[in-house]
């Protein structure tokens, strides 16, 4: 019988894998029991899916929801973790980057998020040449519900 859905099966393989080793109550690994390994799970899961499949269309989903997973893991229990939000925007060019190399495409939107998320970690140790960039956050984060709004019409009038 042939495995239907082996995304799932990952899955399921890698939650039993956490689950067994928590309850082995192994000292080595306990700062892995926590809700981030779920997500380094489940990434891993897309990205074993996608390989072994050789059906590479989950490999970005795969390598952010793993680098979102190792994130958050790391700012959580590490201290010299670098936890500002433009790490999330490195994630993101390093998840383009890895699709390209096998689907050779989003080469240019990789480059541009890696640039500007070292751009954004950077900018607070050059803060007086940067400032203007965190009065546009500071205004972006007040109305990003705009923008929602904005997006919700524009789908809405494009599906007509």
């Amino acid at each position: 019988m042939k495995t239907q859905n082996p995304l799932l099966a990952y899955i399921l393989i890698g939650i039993g894998v956490f689950f067994l080793l928590r309850e082995l109550k192994l000292p080595i690994i306990t700062d892995f029991y926590s809700w981030q390994t779920f997500l380094i799970i489940i990434g891993l899961a897309f990205l074993i899916h996608s390989y072994r499949s050789r059906n590479y269309e989950h490999i970005f989903t795969g390598v952010l929801i793993l680098g979102i997973g190792i994130h958050l893991h790391g700012a959580t229990h590490y201290h010299f973790w670098i936890d500002h939000w433009g790490v999330y925007l490195i994630i993101i060019g390093l998840a383009f980057l890895i699709r390209y190399l096998k689907t050779k495409s989003g080469f240019l939107p990789g480059i541009a998020f890696l640039a500007v998320g070292v751009l954004f970690i950077y900018s607070t140790a050059f803060h007086a040449y940067f400032y203007w960039i965190y009065d546009g956050i500071a205004l972006a984060e007040r109305f990003w519900p705009i923008l929602l709004i904005v997006l919700g019409f524009v789908l809405l009038r494009k599906g007509k």
